[in-house]
This record gives structure tokens, C-alpha cells and sequence, in this order.
């Protein structure tokens, strides 16, 4: 018996993407850490002398580029709040089980996209 065709999967499964997911959470919080340090950096790049077209440019690219950091820290805080959640469903053993269809993720998608919590099928029948 395949484990699409089982209702969950085996302790042995869970425990393996259970690894994979705490290994995801720790590089995605240093990431949020390297974005957040980027994001409160002062951007002070010595353009005090240069001409005030430039620096309106530069200050004008500063406040783009901390929008840009602000976004990309949302994303990875929801990244790992989907993983801890994970997690979560690891620890119920309702991990990998398509909420929609009712049938189990394939390890293949879980493993690319641990935090899923749709299958193919449900995700395509969305569209």
C-alpha cells in the first residue's frame, strides 16, 4: 500500500519532514535576520558631498529599498509561522493531509513545499 493511499503517514515519515521543517524555520529566521539588519541599516552611502539630484535619488532609492525589505520580512514572518504550524500538524498527526480532499500530500510537493497544506488536486481545482 502507497502512502497516497493511506489516511496519514507513518511516524517514520513525520519524524523526516519534522527534520526538514526545523532545518526550513532556523535558515528562514537567519534569513528574517539578514533582511531585518538590511532593512535598519542607515543607507548612509557618503553622499553628504555629491550633488543634491543624486542624493535626492539615493534617498529616494534608501526609502524604496526599506518598503522592499519591510514586504520581504512579512513574507518570510508568514513563512515561518506556516512552518511552525507545520510543525503543529507534525505533532497531531494531521500533517500532509490535504484539508480540501482529504487525501494525503504527496512527499514530493511536501518536501518541496513543506507547509503545504493543499494537494495538487485541491490547489488546481482553486483555479
Amino acid at each position: 500500500m502507497s502512502a497516497e493511499n493511506t489516511y496519514k503517514y507513518s511516524d517514520k515519515d513525520l519524524a523526516i519532514f519534522k527534520k526538514l521543517i526545523t532545518e526550513k524555520i532556523s535558515k528562514a529566521n537567519h534569513d528574517l535576520e539578514l533582511i531585518k539588519s538590511a532593512y535598519l541599516n542607515d543607507h548612509n552611502n557618503g553622499t553628504e558631498d555629491t550633488s543634491p539630484t543624486f542624493k535626492a535619488f539615493d534617498e529616494g532609492s534608501a526609502v524604496m529599498s526599506k518598503e522592499s525589505n519591510s514586504q520581504l520580512a512579512i513574507r518570510q514572518e508568514k513563512f515561518i509561522r506556516d512552518l511552525k504550524t507545520a510543525l503543529i500538524r507534525i505533532e497531531n498527526k494531521t500533517y500532509g493531509i490535504c484539508r480540501v480532499t482529504g487525501k494525503l500530500i504527496n512527499k514530493k510537493r511536501l518536501e518541496l513545499v513543506p507547509h503545504a497544506t493543499l494537494s495538487i488536486e485541491a490547489k488546481n481545482m482553486q483555479k
